[in-house]
C-alpha cells in the first residue's frame, strides 16, 4: 500500500479538525481500519524475508503502535530547552515523582513513560525528553525528535518568549505532523497584566503552528509564598509556604483532547508509520528485485554471447539469441512478479528490437556481417570474429534486458512517452564501449578456455 493511498484512507476517515467522525452504523471506525491495515501489513506474505530482517526495528514498532492503538493510548511527548520545567510540568500534571527533576544541564536523559493518574480509563501517556540545547546535543536531540515520531500529541514547554532556536524547534516539530500545544511554565513570575500581554505575544508568533487556544499559562513548580508573620511582642518573622502546582488549564485541555480525538490522533500516527514502512518496504523490494534482475541479465548475455560465437551456422545463431532473449524476459516477469507467457515475451522482445533497429541499424548489420564472416573464417580469425560478434550480441541483451525491466517496472506499460522514447532512454544511459569490451574479454577467456 502507498503512502498516498493510506493517507487518503485516512483522509476518509477523519474529519478536518481532527475529531472524530461518527462511521455508519455497522460500519468499523477509523482506528479499526488502520488496525486492520497495521496487520495486514504485518501479515503482508509477499515481503521477502530478508527483508522483514532488515527491517525488524520498523517491524516492531509497527507492532508496537498497533498494540497501543488496540489499547487506545494517547502518546504525549514534553519538549522543551533545557531547565524551562519540562520535567516538573510532567510531575505535576500526573500529581507524583515520576520524572527526574534537577537543576543541572542533562538532568533528563532518556525517555521515560509514566500514565495520567487522572486518565487511565483514557490511556494517556506522558513522555519526558531530554533538553533540545543540552550540552551533547545533537544525540540528545535527534532522540527528542525520534520520541516526537512516536508521539500523538507533543507539548512544548518554555519559560518567556521564544528563542530563535526554540522556535525552529516548533517548526521542526510541527512538520511531524503532530498538534502542538504551547505551555508557558512558570507563570507565577508575571504580573496579571504582564502574562495577558505575553501570551499575545507568544500567540502571534507561533500563528499557523499552534492554534491560539492552545498557548496556555501553566506553573510547574511556582516559587514559596513570602509570608510576613508577628509574635506577641510585636517581631515580624519572614517564612516561606510552598505553593501548589497551577496546571489545572493544560491537564483539563489534554484530557478533553484524550477523550474527544485520542482514537484519531493515534490512528493517524500509526497510519503515517505504516506508510513510511510501507515505503521502505517497497524500496527494499526493489532494491532487490533489481539485483536480482541485474544478475539475470548478466548471465544471460554470458549465455547468448558464447552461444552466438560458438554457432558454425551463419545467421541461424540470431534466431536461437532471440529465443534465449524472450526466455530472459519470461523470467525477468517472474522477478518483478508481473509473469509473462512465453508468447508475450516473444512479443515484448518483437517491439523491443524493433525499435532498437530503428536506433541503431548500422549495429545490427555489423552482427550479420559477423555472422556471415564466421562461417568461412578459420583459425585465430574465427575467435576473433566469434567473440566480436557474441560482444554484439550480448550488448543487445544488456538493452533489451534493461528495457523490459523499464517495462515490468511500470507495471507492464512504457508510460506516456511510448516504447520509442523509452528504449532510446536505455540506450542512452549505457556505456556501450565499455559493455563490449567486458563482453569481449569475458567471451574470449571463454572461448580460450573451450579450445584448451
Amino acid at each position: 500500500m502507498a503512502r498516498e493511498t493510506l493517507w487518503q484512507r485516512l483522509r476518509g476517515w477523519v474529519v478536518p479538525d481532527r475529531r472524530m467522525a461518527t462511521p455508519p452504523r455497522d460500519e468499523p471506525s477509523g482506528s479499526t481500519r488502520v488496525a486492520d491495515s497495521l496487520r495486514a501489513l504485518l501479515d503482508d506474505p509477499t515481503i521477502p524475508a530478508a527483508v522483514r530482517s532488515e527491517l525488524a526495528g520498523e517491524f516492531a514498532r509497527i507492532e508496537a503502535m498497533l498494540d497501543r492503538l488496540e489499547r487506545g493510548e494517547l502518546h504525549v511527548a514534553v519538549f522543551g530547552r533545557v531547565s524551562t520545567g519540562k520535567s516538573a510540568l510532567g510531575n505535576a500534571l500526573l500529581g507524583r515523582d515520576a520524572f527526574t527533576v534537577g537543576v543541572l544541564h542533562g538532568t533528563t536523559t532518556g525517555a521515560d513513560h509514566a500514565v495520567l493518574d487522572e486518565a487511565q480509563h483514557d490511556g494517556l501517556v506522558l513522555i519526558d525528553t531530554p533538553g533540545i540545547n543540552e550540552l551533547d546535543g545533537e544525540a540528545r536531540e535527534k532522540l527528542a525528535f525520534d520520541v516526537a515520531e512516536v508521539s500523538d500529541l507533543v507539548v512544548f514547554v518554555g519559560d518567556g518568549d521564544l528563542t530563535r532556536e526554540e522556535l525552529d524547534a516548533l517548526k521542526t516539530l510541527a512538520a511531524t505532523q503532530r498538534p502542538l500545544l504551547l505551555a508557558l511554565n512558570k507563570a507565577d513570575r508575571y504580573g496579571a497584566d504582564e502574562l495577558a500581554d505575553l501570551l499575545a505575544h507568544l500567540r502571534q508568533r507561533v500563528a499557523g503552528l499552534v492554534r491560539a487556544e492552545d498557548v496556555l499559562a501553566v506553573a510547574a513548580r511556582p516559587a514559596p509564598q513570602r509570608l510576613v508573620e508577628v509574635d506577641a511582642r510585636g517581631h515580624e518573622h519572614v517564612r516561606e509556604q510552598a505553593r501548589a502546582p497551577d496546571v489545572a488549564a493544560l491537564r483539563e485541555r489534554l484530557l478533553a483532547i484524550a477523550q474527544r480525538e485520542g482514537k484519531t490522533l493515534s490512528a493517524i500516527n500509526a497510519g503515517l508509520h505504516a506508510g513510511r514502512l510501507t515505503d521502505q518496504v517497497s524500496a527494499r523490494i526493489a532494491e532487490t528485485r533489481k539485483s536480482v534482475a541485474a544478475k539475470l541479465i548478466h548471465n544471460y548475455c554470458i549465455a547468448k554471447g558464447v552461444a552466438v560465437a560458438l554457432n558454425p551456422i551463419p545467421v541461424a545463431d540470431l534466431l536461437a539469441a532471440a529465443g534465449l532473449d524472450a526466455a530472459m524476459v519470461v523470467q525477468l516477469s517472474r522477478v518483478y512478479g508481473l509473469p509473462l507467457t512465453r508468447a508475450e515475451s516473444g512479443r515484448l522482445v518483437a517491439v523491443i528490437s524493433a525499435q532498437l533497429a530503428a536506433l541503431m541499424g548500422a549495429i545490427w548489420g555489423m552482427q550479420l556481417v559477423a555472422s556471415a564472416l564466421k562461417g568461412v573464417s578459420a583459425g585465430l580469425s574465427v575467435v576473433l570474429t566469434a567473440a566480436a560478434q557474441g560482444a554484439l550480441g550480448w550488448y543487445a541483451t544488456v538493452l533489451i534486458g534493461r528495457a523490459a525491466e523499464r517495462y515490468l517496472v511500470g507495471g507492464k506499460s512504457w508510460g506516456d512517452a511510448g516504447a520509442r522514447r523509452a528504449v532510446a532512454n536505455i540506450v542512452a544511459s549505457l556505456d556501450r564501449d565499455s559493455i563490449l569490451r567486458e563482453a569481449r574479454e569475458e567471451i574470449l577467456r571463454r572461448l580460450k578456455s573451450r579450445r584448451a
